[in-house]
Parts: C-alpha cells; sequence; structure tokens
C-alpha cells in the first residue's frame, strides 16, 4: 500500500476551509512566488508616499535581554544576523544530508554538480573582478557566486514534467555547493575584526554539541541552547553570526536509534497490541491501553527517524514561508527614482553580466567538460537543458542581497546598484532560463 493510500481518519469542516491553503503552501514553487511577494512589497513600498516610514521600520532599534546581558539592534539587523543564521542551520543540515545520503554522497555522483558550482562561482567573480578593477567597489566580488535554490526549484516546479527529473537532482547539488562556498566566502571574506576570545567561546559551545551528539543526546532544547549561545559568541567574535548556523547544524545527530529491521518488529507488537485494545474498549478516553500503545507508537516512530530528518523537516516551512519573505522584504527596498549613482556602475554592471551571463557560461562550461572525460549524458537530458539549468543558476536573489549587504552596508550608494542589479538580473535569468528549458527538446531513452 503506498503511503498516500490510507485510510482517511475523517476531515473537520476547518480541514476542508483550509485544504486549498495548505495545498498552496506545500507546493514546491510556494516559496519562490513569496520570495517575489516580499520583494515586490518592498520596491513598492520604497517608491511609495509611505517610503520614509519603509526606511523607519527596519532602522527601529530592538532590545533583547537585561542589565548587562543586553544585545540592541536596528530590526534589518535582526533580520539579516539572526533569522538568517536560522536559514544558515538548515542551509547547512542540508549540506550535512546530501554529503550523507545524497547528490554529494559518493564521487562519482559529485563530481558533475561541484565541477559545475565551481565554475559558476569562478567566472561571475572573475567577471566582476575585471569590471571592477581599481574602483571601490571590488569588495563585492562575491555577490554574483551564489544561486537562489527557491527560486530556481520554483520555476522547475512550473515546469512540471517538461524537464527531466535528473536536472532538477543537478541544480540542487549545484545550489548546495554553492551554498558552501558562498559560506566561506563570507567567513574567511566578508569577516570583521575577530576577538578571540569570544571565537573560543563559540568552539567551546560547537565542541559541547559534538560531545552532546557523540554521548546520543537527541533533545532538541540542549541543541536549541548550544546553538543560541554559539550564535551570540559567534555574533561577538566579529565573524558573521550566520556562520554559527551552519556549524552548528553538522553537530545535530543523524542516526537512528531504531534500525528498519527493529522498527518493523516493534511496530508489528503494537499494532497488535491496539487491536486488541480497541476490541475490547474503542475509546481513547477511557482505555487506558489503547493510550499507553499510542503514546509506545509515536515513541518508537520518534527513534527510527534522525534528529536532523526531523528539524530539517520541521524548520523548512518556517524558513521558506516565513523567513525568506520577510529577508526579501527587509532587504529589496530599492529607491529606483533616482537611478544608480555614476560610482555604483561598476558593482551594477559586473553583477548583472556577472550573473546573466557569468553563471550559465561557468556551469556549462564545467559540464562540457565533465562530460567529455565521462560516459557522456545523462539519459533524457541534452546540452539545452543544462543551460537552461546554468541560466536558472544565475538567479541571486537571496544569497547575492545577503552578500552584497555584508560587502556594501557602509557605501548606500554601492548597495543600492548592487541590489537594483541584483534585482534585474535575477529576473532575466528566472525568464531565460524557464524560457530555455520550455523549449527544449526531450531526449527519448533507448528502446532496451
Amino acid at each position: 500500500m503506498a503511503i498516500r493510500d490510507y485510510i482517511s481518519c475523517g476531515v473537520e469542516p476547518i480541514e476542508q476551509v483550509l485544504m486549498p491553503f495548505q495545498v498552496f503552501f506545500r507546493s514546491q514553487s510556494t516559496s519562490g512566488i513569496l520570495l517575489i511577494l516580499g520583494a515586490a512589497a518592498a520596491l513598492v513600498w520604497a517608491n511609495s508616499p509611505w517610503a520614509d516610514s519603509y526606511m523607519a521600520l527596519w532602522q527601529t532599534p530592538f532590545t533583547v535581554g537585561f542589565g548587562a546581558a543586553t544585545l540592541s539592534k536596528p530590526v534589518i539587523l535582526w533580520v539579516n544576523d539572526g533569522l538568517m543564521a536560522l536559514f544558515f542551520f538548515v542551509v547547512g543540515l542540508e549540506i550535512k544530508r546530501e554529503f550523507l545520503v545524497g547528490e554529494l554522497s559518493t564521487r562519482s555522483h559529485a563530481v558533475l554538480p561541484i565541477a559545475a558550482a565551481i565554475g559558476g562561482m569562478v567566472v561571475p567573480a572573475s567577471i566582476f573582478a575585471l569590471v571592477n578593477m581599481g574602483e571601490a567597489s571590488i569588495s563585492g566580488w562575491g555577490i554574483p557566486m551564489a544561486t537562489d535554490i527557491a527560486f530556481a526549484l520554483g520555476i522547475l516546479a512550473l515546469l512540471g514534467d517538461r524537464v527531466p527529473y535528473q536536472i532538477k537532482i543537478f541544480l540542487t547539488a549545484v545550489a548546495i555547493v554553492d551554498d558552501i562556498g558562498a559560506i566561506l566566502v563570507i567567513a574567511l571574506f566578508y569577516t570583521a575584526d575577530i576577538s578571540f576570545a569570544m571565537l573560543l567561546a563559540g568552539a567551546g559551545c560547537l565542541a559541547l554539541a559534538f560531545v552532546g551528539n557523540r554521548l546520543g543526546v537527541r533533545s532538541p532544547f540542549f541543541y536549541a541552547l548550544t546553538g543560541c549561545l554559539l550564535w551570540f559568541f559567534v555574533l561577538k567574535s566579529g565573524v558573521h553570526s550566520t556562520v554559527a548556523g551552519v556549524l552548528m547544524a553538522f553537530a545535530i545527530p543523524s542516526r537512528t536509534r531504531c534500525d528498519a529491521e527493529a522498527f518493523s518488529f516493534n511496530a508489528t507488537r503494537l499494532l497488535d497490541d491496539y487491536r486488541e485494545s480497541v476490541e475490547s474498549d474503542g475509546s481513547v478516553l477511557t482505555n487506558q491501553h489503547m493510550h499507553s500503545v499510542l503514546l509506545a507508537m509515536q515513541h518508537v516512530v520518534t527513534r527510527a527517524q534522525t534528529p536532523l530528518q526531523r528539524l530539517e523537516h520541521a524548520l523548512h516551512p518556517l524558513v521558506d514561508l516565513v523567513i525568506m519573505p520577510i529577508f526579501a522584504l527587509a532587504n529589496a527596498g530599492v529607491v529606483l527614482s533616482g537611478g544608480i549613482d555614476a560610482q555604483a556602475v561598476p558593482a551594477a554592471l559586473g553583477t548583472a553580466i556577472g550573473l546573466v551571463l557569468g553563471k550559465p557560461i561557468g556551469i556549462v562550461l564545467m559540464v562540457m567538460l565533465v562530460i567529455r572525460f565521462s560516459e557522456g549524458y545523462p539519459r533524457g537530458v541534452t546540452l539545452k537543458h543544462f543551460i537552461g539549468a546554468g541560466m536558472l543558476g544565475g538567479i541571486g536573489f537571496t544569497m547575492s542581497l545577503f552578500i552584497a549587504t555584508l560587502a556594501f552596508g557602509n557605501s548606500p550608494e554601492l548597495l543600492t546598484g548592487a541590489k537594483t542589479a541584483i534585482l534585474g538580473a535575477s529576473l532575466a535569468a528566472g525568464v531565460g532560463g524557464f524560457l530555455v528549458l520550455r523549449t527544449a527538446p526531450r531526449r527519448e531513452p533507448p528502446e532496451s
């Protein structure tokens, strides 16, 4: 019996009312749609008669703590340093899973996306550096390196079965490697003066989390508390706080306490006990044994899952449907009426060319190189599919905006120029990738 073939346990009236919304929020394209809405709302708000309220909102100070133990920052920094740390934590969970069991777990599977991602990072960064050579904006070379996987996969979802599933897997793996590259760039090149005392305290928190993992600690509270302390110390150390999210993700246990054979045996025994309980008294309110069996089932199911899977599944909706749209709303509000300042033209030009041309050129060239020395294209996939995927890789949006904020946070003119280019280039890359993939021919698999 397939998972979808279970017997319905009844649908309440409120569930019937909410069903269309639940279907929408579970769709693969939902995150991309909400990102677009957040960015569009920010642009409209920042260019409306109420633009001052937009700017004032994100600069409003917000304080957490009491006495000497307080942390006060503008709302925009709570979004970029706080909420985005949770975003990077989920990214870290995805990276760990990919290296354990995903497309990056074996050398044969990992070669193509890793090579493509490296090409897709080096070429755009090089183009930006060449355009901005000798300019103050040269520090923004990391802006066109990253891919916004939510937007890219949202567009692939709109294309449905027109695109081979191998392309979705490929683009996801490329984006994961892109994220690794972006995290390293942030940690190594966009870091302020370092406080080694705070860094040492953060290392202690991280070591504690890894020790807890080895000892079998699986309590979410333990990792949440350790993660918050790690985030605080990394923030105070001068290294960007979002790096703490990725590091913490690698400390989350990825082992089950109950293997498949043990789970099958325990579940079967519990189901037998449950049937016997139902025969004696079918109400869970009065049948204590039935209630105990249900609790035992819940315990067995939890032990058969990994904390990594549970956290990734639980946090993805929060990140995709709340944090990323808020980030877009907070960071995409570019005032367009004044145009791009003359000193920001190189930054805008380097960003746009890097994303729209550099990304697909770097990805496709590396794909062709790897394919040249391998067994050829995957069955059902053509070069045009990889070109379309490479163009979708030029949707930098979230990560590009984030790195632009780090690079040009002290230069409003450069930041405005870079943001304008990111929005325009991401739109062009998304539309171009959609059209290329929509018209890509299907290669029929050879007859066996």
